[in-house]
């Protein structure tokens, strides 16, 4: 199966779910396509980066920053010791000067990657809004539905239920956001 051809939930590299559960594959799918995406619109420079904060966030750079430290300075020591001039004698103004440069880049790394993880996580923050929100309409479709129901079912006493009224009308979005502004301003 190629990159750009449809992703069938039903034709999968795993055991196949069943039915009932292709909706979970399909979901799975496109959380997928998604990162595919994201991926695909990276230009040479960001997959650099990326690549390059990805070595640099390995624990194992410790271990490479102390060797590189550790053999700066004993290679000056050494020099010193044979009756050589230290390229770069105590305090260590080069060392000093390459460490702050390299820190410098490690930032920008690191901020790089940060920035275009964060364009990632925006698409999925909306995305789970989206779903939530169409979720919540649903239910409260399905409860008006049963509501319904039970009043046009003659074998079910009819009665108000003040509670399933109120979870029967969907939620107004915005009604929610000012809710949620005004109980963090009198925080």
């Amino acid at each position: 199966m190629g990159d750009n051809e449809p992703l069938d939930p039903r034709r999968s590299e795993h055991a196949p779910l069943p039915e009932a559960f292709i909706h979970i594959e399909e979901t799975i799918q496109a959380i997928g396509r998604l990162h595919a995406e994201h991926n695909a619109t990276a230009t040479r420079l960001q997959r650099i980066v990326d690549a390059v904060t990805w070595f640099l966030s390995r624990p194992m750079v410790i271990v490479y920053l102390t060797l590189f430290v550790t053999v700066w300075i004993g290679a000056n020591f050494m020099l010193v010791l044979l009756g050589h001039p230290s390229f770069d004698s105590i305090p260590y103004a080069k060392l000093d000067a390459l460490v702050s440069l390299a820190s410098l880049y490690f930032v920008a790394f690191i901020l790089s990657t940060q920035r275009r993880d964060e364009s990632l996580t925006r698409r999925r923050e909306l995305l789970t809004l989206e779903m939530v929100i169409l979720s919540e309409q649903k239910i409260a479709k399905a409860v008006a539905l049963l509501e319904e129901l039970r009043r046009d079912t003659p074998s079910i006493q009819n009665r108000v239920d003040e509670q399933a009224d109120k979870m029967a009308r969907p939620a107004d979005p915005q009604s929610v956001i000012d809710a949620i502004q005004e109980t963090r301003s009198q925080a």
